[in-house]
């Protein structure tokens, strides 16, 4: 399909000569390179249909190779690439090799800062903007927030320290009214009250003509603003959460007017103190099924063949063995930080309303929370993606572990979760969270296991506890008898009995090492023992301790990064009792895995089944016979 503007934009600088007509034309077209990509590709597709025309207004007022415009997430920021410079290679957007879904630093000089997680945009924007001030510079320094990120408690952080901090930060209040599910709160709250307010529109009225007055000598620019100020000041009779930190707030303003967002930002920029710009825009905009269901259209797969009806995720399978035990314990409560539709919950939600909440972009609130729950005589059921949990680290071993309280951390989306790239990575939990004392971690290969360590956690153990499971499918039984039942609490399970060569692992890396164990098999006539290490913490090493005595090559294969993994543990506890061993450990070096496919992630950190047939091989080649 030709984009005739689309076609004659080169980059952010051929604004410039357009007249306003065509660049709303150029805003149509821009939203339909970005429906056709990440429908095709996957992506986070509401939210940027929703910020066209706030990025083109930016765009049109600063210029980002010198003034830098750091996004919150970077949800919004794909008409942002397509205009800096990434319009002919936006077919490859989350493609391996190809441009990030995020803002990313290496990737783009137009691109400040590498963002992926909520509540970053504002410190980062303060730290540009006093950098400028003490190395005497003069470029601006804009931070674009949405998606309800101003409400994560690093943003409120942030914003306490604006009027000490004394530097000139300009926030774009992106308010679509949404997260990712409806966003709640006193904040979104007091958000919708300002965008309907009578008095805030009389201000926004008074800006706009201030906009179209402004005088054009350096002096008289001065006394005008100040005149300005004065008038916003008097103007604003409700309470106003900004205004009471310090920072200027102007507002409401709508966010797909492209005349009405550059005026206000070019008086934003002539203005010598800290801004917020609330701008309201329609998450979806342009996209009418992205309109209708915004929380369906938040995020998007990749075109793949459609699944079997069968096969359920993990996400909604752990969702509902949870609701299933709630049923009958009335003490089981769920709790999620902005994910209810990403973690499955929305049943649970309409099914024990009283028992389910969302508490924002509030991870750390979110586990001390919990633990004040566990205290109170619940057993909360906390459920979170891996890279988010990294920002609960201290309320995991401080408020939970260290009281022995009975949390469960239902971990959504650990190890590689493809497309999402390095800021998703579930690859930190094995090594920051192993060295918790009193902490179980389990990690189950199938859906039968999953259910047997959630009972078992939820009815029988009054320790905290960690459940790690992949994205993706979950298959329903892997290496077991259909009436077979699981393997015994906190033990190991020998999936596979054979000789001389050890395959150990655990939750999503099983179905990989049953292939090499077929392989290893067929092309060596040597039959592997494999072992599903299960429980993580603690390790079962009555089992483990027999079959290194019994082993002289062990190849251990885990999702988690090398480097405080389960493997360099295992090593140790090995040589103790066979000095002799031969050890292979497969896992994740020592870099950020780019976004991609996970089978492409995979081969790439070179967790495959061809790497362990290779090492097989090359252990025979040496092995005394």
């Amino acid at each position: 399909m030709s984009h005739s503007y689309l076609d004659m934009i080169n980059d952010y600088r051929d604004l410039y000569r357009l007249k306003l007509e065509e660049k709303n034309r150029l805003c149509g077209e821009i939203r339909q390179m970005i429906i056709g990509v990440a429908t095709e590709n996957g992506g986070h597709l509401a939210s940027s249909l929703g910020a066209v025309e706030l990025v083109v207004a930016l765009l049109s007022v600063f210029d980002p190779m010198k003034d830098k415009i750091v996004f919150d997430v970077g949800h919004q920021a794909y008409a942002y690439k397509i205009l800096t410079g990434r319009k002919d290679r936006f077919h490859t957007l989350r493609q391996w090799g190809g441009i990030s879904g995020f803002p990313k630093r290496e990737e783009s000089p137009y691109d400040h800062f590498d963002t992926g997680h909520a509540g970053t945009s504002i410190s980062a924007a303060m730290g540009y903007a006093k950098a400028r001030d003490l190395l005497h510079q003069s470029h601006n320094v804009i931070a674009v927030v949405g998606d309800a990120s101003i409400s994560n408690g690093m943003s409120l952080e942030a914003l306490n320290q604006i009027e000490e901090l004394k530097t000139k930060v300009i926030i774009v209040l992106n308010d679509n009214k949404m997260s990712i599910n409806f966003p709640i709160g006193g904040l979104a709250k007091h958000l919708s009250h300002l965008s309907t307010n009578p008095s805030y529109r009389k201000m926004k009225d008074a800006l706009r003509s201030a906009c179209k007055n402004l005088p054009l000598g350096g002096s008289l620019i001065e006394e005008s603003l100040k005149k300005l100020k004065y008038q916003i000041k008097t103007a604003l009779q409700p309470i106003n959460m900004f205004e009471a930190l310090g920072i200027n707030y102007w507002g409401p303003f709508n966010g797909h007017n492209l005349e009405e967002l550059e005026e206000v930002f070019k008086l934003a920029k002539a203005f010598d103190e800290s801004v917020l710009i609330h701008v309201i825009t329609k998450k979806g905009k342009g996209y009418a099924p992205a309109e209708e269901n915004p929380t369906k259209y938040h995020g998007v797969s990749p075109k793949r063949p459609r699944p079997d009806a069968e096969i359920v995720s993990w996400s909604k399978a752990c969702a509902e063995c949870v609701e299933r035990i709630a049923e009958k314990d009335k003490r089981v409560v769920c709790l999620t930080a902005a994910m209810e539709e990403g973690c499955g919950l929305s049943r649970f939600k309409k099914r024990f309303p009283d028992r389910f909440f969302d508490v924002g972009i509030a991870e750390e609130h979110m586990l001390t929370y919990a633990a004040g729950l566990a205290a109170g005589g619940m057993r909360p059921v906390a459920f979170i993606y891996s890279t988010f949990l990294q920002r609960a680290g201290d309320q995991l071993y401080h408020d939970i572990a260290m009281q022995k309280l009975p949390v469960v951390i239902s971990l959504d989306r650990s190890g590689l979760v493809g497309e999402d790239g390095e800021t998703h990575q579930g690859l930190l939990d094995i090594p920051w969270f192993k060295s918790v004392p009193g902490l179980i971690i389990a990690s189950p290969r199938d859906v039968a296991d999953m259910e047997f360590m959630f009972s078992n956690l939820i009815k029988n153990c009054d320790m905290p506890a960690i459940v790690r499971y992949p994205k993706g499918d979950a298959p329903k039984r892997l290496a077991r008898d259909v009436d077979a039942p699981c393997a015994p609490w906190l033990k190991a399970e020998v999936l596979r009995h054979g000789r001389e060569v050890l395959l150990i692992g655990h939750g999503g890396v099983i179905s990989m090492l049953i292939e090499s164990c077929n392989k290893i098999a067929d092309i060596y006539n040597i039959d592997p023992t494999l072992v599903d290490l299960r429980f993580l913490k603690p390790l079962d090493l009555e089992t483990l301790n027999k079959l290194f005595v019994d082993h002289s090559l062990v190849i251990m294969a885990e999702e988690s990064y090398a480097i405080g993994g389960i493997g360099e543990q295992l090593l140790g506890l090995a040589q103790r009792v066979n000095k002799h061993i031969r050890w292979e450990h497969m896992a994740v070096p020592d870099l950020y895995v780019p976004h991609g496919a996970k089978d492409e992630q995979l081969r790439y950190v070179g967790i495959c089944c061809d790497e362990v047939v290779k090492k097989v091989s090359e252990y025979l080649e040496t092995a005394p016979r």
